[in-house]
């Protein structure tokens, strides 16, 4: 998946000679929490955050006396090293990106020019639907051996139950680096039949763990 297909275009944007004042009221009209900064040829030279209308504004119980705050340009709060993206980038790379960065939303940008944007809650509802997690279903967590067919052999077992597979996720076992732990999403209510038929076939199912069932 790439973030083309995920972000938003219809950006609300300010800019830089705008005031604080001006963002709040963006910001609750448009129930947003980032605002892109740009110059009168869409290019992104700043980006505003309700982090940092915080910081800059006075208390709502001092408003009244210092006002004078509320009409300070945005650009001296924004912050000018934005990090951008493109929409052929890959969600993936790009959720590794605001993990690494620490970033809650990535302006999108082709030709120079803003095209739309992607935030911290656009990623956590892709990632739902990726997993599937929001619909009904059963999830098994499989230790297995870090070798070639091993998934070949899990699905196998599942397409023996008539199981619809929903998704995928694999990460590495923290304690072992010849294993890694398979996170599967099936689409079955009652996982019952189908945890007794991985045990069978000499698989290690970690959850879930159902009491009286041999490991």
């Amino acid at each position: 998946m790439i973030i083309e297909e995920i972000m938003k275009t219809n950006v609300a944007t300010l800019k830089p000679s705008d005031t604080i004042e001006d963002a709040i009221r963006l910001m609750d009209s448009k129930k947003i929490r980032h605002i892109p900064i740009t110059d009168d040829g869409k290019k992104v030279i700043g980006v505003v955050t309700d982090r940092d209308i915080k910081e800059a504004a006075p208390s709502i119980f001092h408003r009244e006396e210092h006002s004078e705050d509320l009409q300070k340009s945005l650009d001296t709060i924004m912050k000018k090293n934005v990090i951008t993206g493109h929409p052929l980038d890959f969600v993936e790379e790009t959720a590794a990106l605001f993990y690494e960065q620490k970033i809650s939303c990535l302006p999108v940008v082709q030709d120079g020019k803003l095209v739309g944007i992607v935030t911290e809650t656009d990623l956590l509802y892709t990632l739902v639907e990726l997993t599937g997690a929001h619909q009904p279903g059963s999830q098994f967590e499989i230790k297995v051996p870090n070798r070639t067919g091993t998934l070949f052999e899990i699905a196998n077992v599942i397409r023996n139950r008539k199981a619809n597979i929903q998704s995928i996720l694999v990460y590495p076992d923290k304690k072992d680096d010849g294993y890694k732990i398979l996170v599967i999403r099936v689409q079955t209510m009652n996982p019952v039949g189908l945890i007794h038929d991985l045990k069978a076939a000499g698989h290690h199912v970690l959850w879930p763990n159902i009491p009286g069932m041999p490991i």
